[in-house]
């Protein structure tokens, strides 16, 4: 019969507790929710006709401005969204009914693409895909401050939706 060494459980279980708390800090991010500042600063003025400030605190889109400033990200017209990603818009903007239940669920930027936020900041949205069976890769990200994201490979890249 073998007997157990109560010194060797105990490093077992502090070595899997480390092993766990470095999983959850770099998947769930850290406690208290720390929220990284992704502002900018302008070196020229700026006047109420050039641009529109949202509650994130991110221009969006003047004349000639083809990136957003707050998140680095390429804009992108409503106009030049498929149909299916209009009609999710309208879905958010109405609160639903969504056709999918994971619709509205916590979108955990776990890419690190889009601005860091607290957990909890950002929701998505699937935008059906014609011919797929499933969900598909589309889908539009939310964030609580109201900025607006798209997506047509399932968080590989982003575009920031212009006046959604």
């Amino acid at each position: 019969m073998r007997t157990s060494n109560p010194r060797a459980a105990q490093l077992a279980l502090v070595v899997l507790l480390l092993l766990l708390g470095y999983y959850w800090w770099t998947h769930a991010g850290p406690p208290g929710g720390l929220v990284h500042d992704h502002g900018y600063e302008s070196s020229g003025s700026s006047s109420a006709t050039d641009s529109a400030t949202d509650a994130s605190g991110s221009s969006s889109g003047s004349a000639g401005e083809s990136t957003d400033p707050v998140s680095g990200l390429p804009w992108i017209q409503v106009d030049e969204l498929p149909d299916e990603a209009v009609h999710t818009l309208a879905l958010i903007h109405s609160d639903g009914p969504f056709p999918y239940d994971r619709d509205g669920v916590e979108f955990g930027n776990f890419e690190g693409i889009l601005p860091d936020r607290e957990r909890g900041y950002y929701h998505e949205y699937t935008v059906p895909t014609p011919g797929e069976s499933s969900r598909g890769a589309r889908r539009i990200v939310v964030g609580d401050g109201g900025e607006y994201y798209w997506t047509d490979d399932h968080y590989q890249s982003f575009q920031r939706i212009e006046n959604p």
